[in-house]
Formats: C-alpha cells, structure tokens, sequence
C-alpha cells in the first residue's frame, strides 16, 4: 500500500528512470505539484516542454494544454494525464461555427484565447493567453476583433481598448462564473481589510470590484509582491491552498467555495504514478496539417511578444 510520500518518491524515481518530464498546471493538487519539473500555466507550461530535455512530456491538466504541448514540441511523445479532463469553455465552438462567424466578420483578426482547442486554432490569426491579451490586442493592426471563446476575458480587455471593436460568442468558463456580486459582498464583509483578486474569466460584475484583475500566475506573482496581510482569491480555489503552502504567513480565502474545476481534479497522484511508469495517461497525437495551421496563431502570438 503507498502512502502519498512513498508514492511521491516513486514517482520522481521513474520520471527520471524513464525519461519523463512533469508539467503541472497550478489548478492541481498540492501532491502532484510536489512531484512536477514545472509548474505554471497552460503556455508556459507548453514553452516548458519545448525545452526540457526529456523525450515524454505529462501534462497534468486538461486536453487542450497537452495538446498546445503537442503543437511546440512535436518531436516528443505528451501525455494528458487523464484521458477524460477537457475544457468546457475550449469545446463550446466547433470548427463549421467559428467558420461561419468569420464569413460574418471578414474584416475581423481571429483572436483565440489559448484556452481553445487546435483544431479552432487552426482558423485563428493569433492566440493569446489572459496575460498577454491586453498587450496583443493593443498591438494587432485589425481594428475589429472576433474574440473566442471567452465573452468575459474578452470585455475585459474591451473595456481597454475602447479604440477597437470588439465580437463575441457567448461563451466563458462555467467555473469562474459561478462566482457572483453577491459572494463578493459577501467575502468583503467577511473579511474587508483582505484585498479582492479575480481572473478576468470572471463575470464583469466581479472584476469591476477587484482590487486586481489577472492570469493566475499574476495572481500568485501580486501575492508575493504586495504587503498586505490577507487576500480573497477569486480563481480557481487550488490557488488557495497552493498560496497557503507557499506563504504560510499571510491569510487567503476563496471568493466562492464553488470555483473548483471538476477536470483538473480527475488526475490523482495515482494517475501520475502510472504515467511515468508507462501504464496510464493518453497519448497527444495530431495530424501534421492540423499541428502547423494551429501553430500559426500560436507563432503569431510569440511575435508579439
């Protein structure tokens, strides 16, 4: 029987024995955050695997990170550590429609939040991830902008760049907007001397009462950097237990009980265990058409720096 620490060390153990490279999204658990090479978000992770050595990359997160990791590192075998952990907000567009739409906005750039999946990318002018949104669309030459798939990141970035004009679909991610105004009375009467942090996925409602709007890595980073005492954490509720562990001296709170991704949670320790010992997980594979039509957007994206 395994204990987390004796599975832990099992793990690091073959990772290395078989050539494995470990990436962890931070919507992970704790666990199996101990045992990656690196952690971080879905491209960083995927410029990670690009330049780890290893010749097998895990992805632990969800299809559409693994697969970005497939599109920038087609060399290697990825794995996504749970066959069944999607992205409800990569899946709410299919192909025919963003075909349609862009019949309907031809003179649009397509811009495809990364949280897509490749074969979307495959119809976009550029990617771009919650850091790096408001930059690229600042810089696109296109004064219209056919924004996919999430309506809330993208009025965010909207709402910056009022020179622009903006389409959407009506989609985001169910996670973050089952944070509502009400939790956000609600924690800030419970706790009003603790700073208000959100992603921007959240719900306009949310985020216009944030004292900070960011990907999650800005979110961690904010932490880090500021003074204060005590945080409410509006993103996926991981991020609480994760800054907890790293900055035990301040005090965090999620802004929902209800900000937990279902499809980050389906990989366990256990999954990773029978990955890197060649047992479990499934593997990326994409047809090479698909892989270089999607890396055009996401190369469109690295341009812009």
């Amino acid at each position: 029987m395994f204990t987390t620490e004796t599975l832990q060390q099992e793990i690091r153990r073959l990772k290395k024995e078989n050539d494995v490279c470990i990436l962890a999204h931070a919507y992970q658990t704790q666990d199996i955050l101990e045992v990656a090479d690196y952690i971080g978000d879905s491209f960083g992770l995927s410029k990670q695997a690009a330049s780890a050595p290893q010749k097998t990359v895990l992805m632990c997160g969800v299809r559409f990170m693994a697969e970005t990791a497939k599109i920038l590192s087609p060399e290697k075998t990825v794995l996504l550590s749970h066959p069944q952990a999607g992205c409800p907000m990569a899946e709410q567009l299919t192909v025919e429609e963003l075909a349609e739409l862009k019949k309907q906005h031809p003179d649009s750039a397509v811009v495809a939040y990364i949280n897509t999946t490749s074969a979307l990318k495959t119809l976009c002018d550029v990617c771009v991830t919650s850091a790096s949104a408001l930059k690229i669309l600042r810089a696109l030459p296109q004064k219209e902008i056919l924004f996919i798939p999430d309506c809330n990141l993208g009025q965010w970035v909207a709402s910056q760049v009022p020179e622009k004009t903006f389409h959407f679909i009506r989609g985001g991610c169910p996670i973050h907007t089952r944070i509502t105004a009400g939790d956000v009375a609600t924690a800030r009467a419970a706790h009003p001397e603790a700073k208000l942090l959100v992603h921007p996925e959240c719900l306009p409602e949310v985020s216009a009462q944030a004292d900070y709007v960011g990907s999650t890595t800005g979110i961690m980073a904010y932490v880090r950097e500021n003074d204060a005492s005590s945080y409410i954490i509006g993103t996926e509720n991981s991020i609480v237990q994760h800054l907890q562990f790293e900055l035990p001296d301040k005090t965090f709170y999620p802004l929902s009980k209800s900000c937990v991704c279902e499809d980050m949670r389906l990989t366990t320790l256990l999954d990773v265990y029978n990955c890197v010992r060649g047992a479990g997980g499934e593997e990326i594979v994409l047809s090479n058409e698909v892989r270089s039509e999607a890396q055009r957007s996401i190369d469109a994206m690295l341009a812009f720096g």
